[in-house]
């Protein structure tokens, strides 16, 4: 089993950048293929980015493709999402998630992610 921990979530302006951090402890990150979802109000989770046990592949949702970057430090046991010209539609909770069924890729559904973090609030000002 693994525990997450999200940190580094806050309010920027449209335009700006933020960086989300996903702590891990228990079994080591290397057993889990990981991901960052996120649920805006009123709205359902949805998928932002994916990365495999090893670091590549990489997978981004749309709206988030060429702003955003995941990666993962498996020596420290920890995964990250680089947030760059945020818009008010990025706002939301954002959830790190860990797969441990997933070998050599990534899920772009939050129905195979078995642990989840508690979540981390970005909020982007227009």
């Amino acid at each position: 089993q693994v525990h997450l921990v999200e940190s580094g979530g806050g309010l920027v302006q449209t335009g700006g950048s933020l960086g989300l951090s996903c702590a891990t402890s228990g079994r080591p990150l290397t057993n889990y293929a990981v991901g960052w979802f996120r649920q805006a109000p009123g709205k359902e989770r949805e998928f932002v980015a994916a990365i495999s046990r090893g670091g590549s592949p990489t997978y981004y949702a749309d709206s988030v493709k060429g702003r955003f970057t995941i990666s993962r430090d498996n020596a420290n046991n920890m995964f990250y999402l680089q947030m760059s010209s945020l818009e008010p539609e990025d706002t939301a909770v954002y959830y790190c998630a860990a797969d441990r069924r997933t070998y050599y890729s990534a899920s772009t559904y939050s129905r195979d992610y078995e642990f989840w973090g508690q979540g981390t609030q970005v909020t982007v000002s227009s």
